[in-house]
């Protein structure tokens, strides 16, 4: 199965989710996995105050850009192909943003021994 990064982004505002809206985040792996994919790897972000962006030899506090909507969060799933993966992609809980979803190049998983 091809892997896929769904990337979720979110009002910085959105932050504080309501606690059904966690609660269906931590579900998204057991509802993925009941539409035949399969979650790798899933986590939160800090928000994005808390980034330092690189451009060159430049290091500045801050994201590289102002937007209404910044990246919140991230899964890494596996998926048949891309649409399967954008099936997957819409059971993401989303309070007032959007997902973007990325095939990965040259990401392979180690099995733990």
């Amino acid at each position: 199965m091809a892997q896929y990064a769904v990337l979720i982004y979110e009002r910085e505002t959105s932050a504080d989710l309501p606690p059904e809206v966690l609660r269906e985040h931590e579900r998204l792996p057991e509802r993925i996995a009941e539409q035949g994919g399969r979650v790798v790897a899933g986590m939160a972000l800090e928000p994005s105050g808390t980034a330092t962006a690189i451009r060159g030899s430049l290091v500045t506090d801050g994201p590289f850009i102002e937007t209404k909507e910044a990246l919140a969060g991230v899964f890494v799933i596996e998926a048949r192909d891309l649409d399967h993966a954008l099936a997957l992609a819409r059971l993401t809980p989303i309070v007032s943003g959007g997902v973007e979803v990325r095939p990965l190049v040259g990401f392979h998983v180690q099995e733990e021994s």
